[in-house]
């Protein structure tokens, strides 16, 4: 689901919402409850939800071996 960033030009306010790509746009303000609360042109946003992409494949990814060290003392992924 998007997540819209939306300003008040009459009190300032800043918040963002996550709306539906077929919701309606806002323009009352939470705040000050005047018709003034506009989306603002941002990158895009997003949030990933259950058990999709992020989760199974990117999120506790193993790390590498390195290859063995020619001399016991001159691995400095041994040392530190």
């Amino acid at each position: 689901m998007p997540i819209y960033a939306y300003a008040c030009t009459a009190c300032g306010l800043q918040q963002d919402v996550m709306q539906k790509m077929s919701d309606e746009p806002l323009n009352t303000c939470p705040e000050c409850g005047k018709v003034t609360f506009t989306k603002q042109l941002t990158a895009a946003g997003f949030q990933l939800k259950g058990n999709g992409y992020y989760a199974t494949d990117f999120k506790n990814k193993p790390k590498a071996e390195c290859a063995p060290c020619p001399g016991a003392g001159s691995c400095p992924a041994a040392n530190g």
